[in-house]
C-alpha cells in the first residue's frame, strides 16, 4: 500500500507541472487562436465564432473546410504589423545586449564579493521590486523630461547649455527597459558564477594565461548558462513591453504591444488583435525550443 501511494505521489508531482502548463498556457492560447479564427462583429464580444461546438458535428467539419486565414494573411499585407514586429524585435535585442553589458560586471562583482555581503548585494537588487513597476516607470518621466533631475544636473555642471531631448524617444525606451529589467539578468549570472570554481582561474594564472585571457577562457564559457538565461529572461518580456515604450517612448514608437493594445481596445478588432497576440507567441516560442533542443544536445555529447 505504502509504494502504490508514493508511486502516485511521484506521478502527481510529475503530472503538476504539465496540469499547470495546460490551465494556464494550453488553454488561454487555444481560446485566443479560436478568436484569431473569427470574424468581426458589432456584438459583444466583438467577433463571431467561427466554431460552434454546439452546432453538431457536421456543422463542425463544414465550417473546418472553409475555414480561413484571412485574419493572419492581413498581417503580412499591412506593412504596420510587419514593422512592429521588426521593431518590436530590434529594440528588445539591444535592450538585452545593453542589460547583458550592464549586468554581468555586477554578477561578477557579487560573485567575488566576500560571502558575508553577499545577501546584502543579493537584496539591493532585489530591492526594486518592493516598489511598483508601474510607479517606477513613472519616475524615469520625471528623471528624463525636458525640466526633470537629469537636465537640470547636467545644466548644474555646466555640461549642457539646453535640456536634451530623451523623453519620448527611443533611448528612453531602452534606459526604461534596462532598468526595469536588469535584475532579471543579473540574478542568474550571480547563480552560475557563484558555483563556478575559482581554482579554474588560478590555474589557468599559474599557466602564464594573463587575466583578461583566463576571463575570455574560462570565465566567460563557464558562465554560458547564466548568459543565455539571463538574455531570455529579458528578451522575452521586452518583445511585448506595453508600459515602457507606452509612457516613455511617445505615440509615435512603434512596438507590438502598444499595436496589440490599440487593436483590442481602441479598434475593438478582436480576431486580428488575436491573430497578432499568437503570432507573437509563437515568435518567442520558436527561440525557446531551438534553446531547449541545443542544450539536450550538449547534455548527450557530456554524456
Amino acid at each position: 500500500m505504502a509504494r502504490f501511494i508514493s508511486a502516485i505521489a511521484a506521478r502527481f508531482v510529475i503530472a503538476l507541472p504539465y496540469l499547470w502548463l495546460l490551465v494556464f498556457f494550453l488553454a488561454p492560447f487555444l481560446i485566443v487562436f479560436k478568436i484569431s479564427l473569427s470574424e468581426p462583429a458589432l456584438a459583444m464580444p466583438p467577433y463571431q465564432p467561427v466554431f460552434d461546438l454546439f452546432a453538431g458535428f457536421s456543422a463542425f467539419f463544414e465550417k473546418l473546410r472553409a475555414l480561413s486565414f484571412s485574419n493572419y494573411l492581413w498581417l503580412f499585407d499591412d506593412p504596420l504589423y510587419v514593422n512592429a514586429y521588426l521593431s518590436s524585435i530590434w529594440i528588445a535585442t539591444v535592450s538585452t545586449l545593453i542589460t547583458l553589458a550592464v549586468g554581468y560586471p555586477i554578477a561578477y562583482g557579487m560573485a567575488r564579493a566576500p560571502a558575508s555581503i553577499r545577501p546584502t548585494l543579493l537584496m539591493l537588487v532585489i530591492l526594486p521590486f518592493w516598489t511598483s513597476f508601474l510607479i517606477r516607470v513613472y519616475a524615469w518621466i520625471g528623471i528624463l523630461k525636458p525640466e526633470g533631475l537629469l537636465n537640470q544636473f547636467l545644466m548644474f555642471l555646466g555640461l549642457i547649455d539646453e535640456p536634451l531631448v530623451i523623453l519620448n524617444t527611443t533611448t528612453a525606451i531602452y534606459i526604461g527597459i534596462v532598468y526595469s529589467y536588469l535584475p532579471f539578468m543579473v540574478l542568474p549570472l550571480y547563480s552560475t558564477l557563484e558555483k563556478m570554481d575559482g581554482s579554474l582561474i588560478e590555474a589557468a594564472r599559474d599557466l602564464g594565461c594573463p587575466p583578461m585571457a583566463a576571463f575570455w577562457k574560462v570565465t566567460f564559457p563557464m558562465s554560458l548558462p547564466g548568459v543565455v538565461a539571463g538574455c531570455m529572461l529579458v528578451f522575452i518580456p521586452a518583445v511585448g513591453e506595453f508600459v515602457i515604450p507606452d509612457l516613455l517612448g511617445g505615440s509615435r514608437t512603434l512596438m507590438i504591444g502598444k499595436t496589440l493594445w490599440t487593436e483590442f481596445f481602441n479598434n475593438r478588432d478582436w480576431p486580428v488583435s488575436s491573430a497578432v497576440a499568437v503570432i507573437l507567441l509563437l515568435i518567442l516560442i520558436v527561440p525557446i525550443m531551438l534553446f531547449q533542443r541545443s542544450q539536450a544536445r550538449s547534455r548527450e555529447a557530456g554524456n
